[in-house]
């Protein structure tokens, strides 16, 4: 067999490792990137909080994209005067298109 007919057999495995590499670079998301990600929505979601010194508590909770949210649960203490420094949280839903982060008290009691 000739070398210019092997090296002809071996363009098409040649390409689709090409195309596999390609594809890795371009749709692989690196832990710096999650990272950001992370952080955009924690940000987000404390700054839409009412609560004061509000931190999140849990991990950002990924779901699939199409269902267009991720969540967060965020910890804080109630401001109103009424509540005398109550302990409160809040789920946070981010929404991946808009980047907008909407809440929801969390009433840990089960009814």
């Amino acid at each position: 067999m000739s070398k210019q007919r092997i090296f002809l057999n071996s363009l098409p495995v040649l390409g689709l490792l090409i195309i596999s590499a390609m594809s890795s670079a371009t749709f692989a998301s690196s832990e710096q990137a999650w990272n950001k990600h992370h952080e955009e929505i924690k940000s987000a979601c404390i700054k839409a909080s009412q609560l004061k010194n509000a931190r999140a508590v849990s991990n950002v909770m990924l779901f699939d994209d199409r269902v267009g949210y991720s969540a967060l649960l965020i910890q804080g203490k109630y401001p109103q005067p009424h509540m005398k420094n109550k302990t409160g949280q809040e789920l946070c839903l981010w929404h991946k298109t808009t980047k907008k982060a909407y809440l929801s008290e969390v009433n840990m009691k089960a009814r």
